[in-house]
């Protein structure tokens, strides 16, 4: 717990050293377990936690796109995503997504140029586009392309004078002209001319429509112009053109034999027009950060070779995220009673700090006046240096002071008007609220403060976070600190996980042991506190116990994180593992006496930090900087 926030080897005011101090009258009630179990996205945006399974689909099913992921697997559990999407040539909308084959066709139906995709497939399972073009004479109109000859002579048989071209070869199949007109259109004026680009023979004009487009179809790439109108009547081109990834392979008059020839190659596409209107690239794309380096058909299975990989993101081939691991931890780093330069050389030694917490805040009387150590200059340099500025606010540790306090809601007020409205001068974007040693019959008077504090703090735009010490769900209904009302008032709630063994134990043991600290994050997720504002502290110090030879303790001294290195070089020391803490127990004898305790390095933070992981909370928070040697911060920047 922070309680040595301001002088580890001070005296230590709280619960477990001063239970009668601390805990309300009362008898221990059980808890119902209120961590949160399983998640619920829309596509890859979190929407809400649920402790039970049934809640979390229940509200699942309001969204589109959506699934409910179990939280500490990642597997998916339930989910909406739609299995076809209809396309207009290669332009979908998000309502255009379907969970069935027959409502997708229905959709695609009201459009031309329309396919729909199966998404556990490749290429097409049905489309719209047109194989036949009705004309009357040269005149066409973009409703008179179709799918189906039928259609197309349906159409045709209601103009006179009227032809069909077969889209799939360029042919004139069908037309309703007379033998007598046909013979007529030959007879007039030769106005029609067949190009090859920009070349053109003298045996290629003709007087007919229709002769001169079967002269076109001897030519590839070829156009029919009517030399009067220099306008263009038909065109021999082929539309569809085949890549493989960005290499052409062929094009095509026939959409159909594109797509034959299209699915003989691996991520192969079909363009019309500059228009991507069919692929067969599988649905979801699996990316570690902007590299591809999977496909697949189905989201399971995009997820189980997804989860192998770290910043690894699952995307549809229009680049909508459906998952992704990006999870960084927040780190947070607090300086103690520091001055700025002091301040300043505590974050220059760190890389990966996210947020400092200077301790510039105090209260300083009963009467509700404020303290103010802050310094407008350091916090400047700190924000122009990319770290987050949430000063720490301090109530002295007094017991008594701060029952006074409480008891005072003019006193309250005072304080915190002064404390959120300098905090808007400094331009700090929140507040760190460490009140520590609160008597246990100021359990509902601290809860009120705290609301009256957050709302103003917010009515402001600032943010709150919390330090509460790791306790015990057993007993923790009887101190002063409600965990799940002030879980939901404030933004951040940071467990104070060291101080397992502290200065007045009456017995050596680690400041934190692993185990302890895991319990501690359980304990805070079982009060229902959103997993998203749970900080994991982290000591930079142990605690080192001086026992006589009858292993009677005799007395004990902090040593920081950044001092072991060289008191373990100047020590013939011993190290043994010890699975009570999943640390290793360092021991050595001098003049009579045997010294202990159990180690803090590099490997006691990253397994702090996988802590976080594990849980999926929002970060870490140190005690303290200046404890740690510079190199501690390549191993938290590589982890978080």
């Amino acid at each position: 717990m922070k309680i040595g926030k301001w002088m580890l080897t001070g005296t230590l005011l709280f619960s477990i050293a001063a239970p009668n101090a601390m805990f309300a009258s009362g008898t221990a009630q059980a808890a119902a377990d209120k961590t949160t179990k399983y998640r619920v996205y829309q596509y890859n945006q979190v929407l809400m936690e649920f402790a039970a399974y049934k809640q979390a689909e229940s509200f699942a099913k309001g969204f589109t796109n959506s699934h409910v992921e179990e939280i500490g697997s990642r597997k998916w559990l339930w989910s909406n995503f739609p299995r076809y999407q209809v396309f207009q040539m290669d332009a979908s909308l998000p309502e255009w997504q379907f969970a069935t084959l027959d409502q997708a066709i229905a959709e695609a139906k009201k459009w031309t140029y329309a396919s729909v995709r199966d998404l556990a497939s490749t290429g097409w399972v049905w489309n719209n586009y047109p194989r036949y073009q009705v004309y009357q004479s040269e005149i066409t109109l973009d409703s008179w392309k179709f799918a189906t000859l039928n259609e197309a002579m349906t159409e045709a048989k209601k103009w006179g004078n009227a032809h069909i071209i077969d889209l799939t070869n360029n042919r004139w199949i069908w037309d309703n002209i007379s033998v007598e007109n046909k013979k007529l259109f030959q007879a007039a004026e030769p106005i029609y001319k067949v190009y090859q680009g920009t070349f053109s023979a003298d045996n290629w004009t003709f007087a007919s429509l229709e002769d001169v487009i079967h002269e076109s179809l001897n030519w590839g790439h070829s156009t029919v112009v009517n030399t009067k109108t220099k306008m263009t009547v038909y065109s021999n081109n082929k539309p569809y053109k085949v890549f493989q990834n960005d290499s052409f392979l062929e094009e095509f008059i026939s959409l159909d034999d594109a797509v034959d020839y299209a699915r003989l190659w691996g991520h192969s596409a079909i363009f019309m027009d500059g228009h991507k209107i069919w692929n067969n690239f599988a649905s979801y794309q699996v990316y570690q950060n902007s590299a591809l380096i999977g496909e697949f058909k189905s989201i399971p299975d995009a997820l189980s070779y997804s989860v192998q990989f770290s910043n690894a993101s699952i995307q549809t081939l229009d680049h909508r995220m459906l998952w992704d691991n990006f999870k960084k931890l927040q780190v947070w780093g607090w300086n103690g009673l520091s001055n700025g330069d002091t301040i300043k050389g505590h974050v220059n030694q760190t890389i990966g700090l996210d947020v400092d917490s200077p301790s510039y805040f105090e209260l300083a009387d009963a009467a509700g006046n404020l303290k103010d150590n802050s310094n407008a200059d350091t916090v400047k340099w700190l924000q122009s240096s990319g770290y987050t500025v949430y000063p720490l606010v301090s109530n002295q540790f007094s017991s008594s002071l701060t029952t006074q306090f409480l008891a005072n809601s003019a006193a309250q007020d005072k304080f915190i008007q002064a404390l959120v409205n300098r905090s808007v001068q400094l331009g700090v974007p929140g507040l760190n609220i460490d009140f520590e040693s609160l008597a246990g019959s100021d359990r509902n008077a601290f809860t009120a403060f705290i609301a009256k504090l957050t709302t103003y703090a917010h009515a402001k735009s600032l943010v709150v976070s919390i330090d509460l010490p790791r306790g015990s769900v057993k007993w923790n209904h009887l101190s002063a600190f409600e965990h799940e009302k002030l879980g939901d008032l404030v933004d951040y709630v940071v467990i104070m996980a060291y101080d397992q063994f502290y200065r007045g134990s009456t017995s050596a043991g680690s400041v934190a042991g692993l185990p302890w600290a895991d319990g501690g994050i359980q304990e805070f997720l079982s009060y229902g506190i959103p997993r998203d504002k749970i900080i994991l502290g982290i000591p930079y110090y142990v605690r080192e116990w001086k026992l006589d030879t009858a292993g009677t303790l005799v007395s004990n001294r902090t040593v920081l994180l950044k001092d072991i290195p060289a008191l373990l070089a100047s020590k013939t020391t011993t190290q043994t593992w010890d699975s009570t803490y999943d640390q290793y127990r360092i021991e050595y004898q001098e003049n009579g006496f045997n010294f202990v305790f159990w180690l803090e390095d590099e490997a006691t933070v990253k397994a702090r930090m996988d802590l976080a992981k594990k849980y999926d909370i929002a970060g870490v928070a140190a005690w303290r900087l200046g404890y740690d040697q510079p190199d501690l911060w390549k191993l938290i920047l590589q982890n978080k």
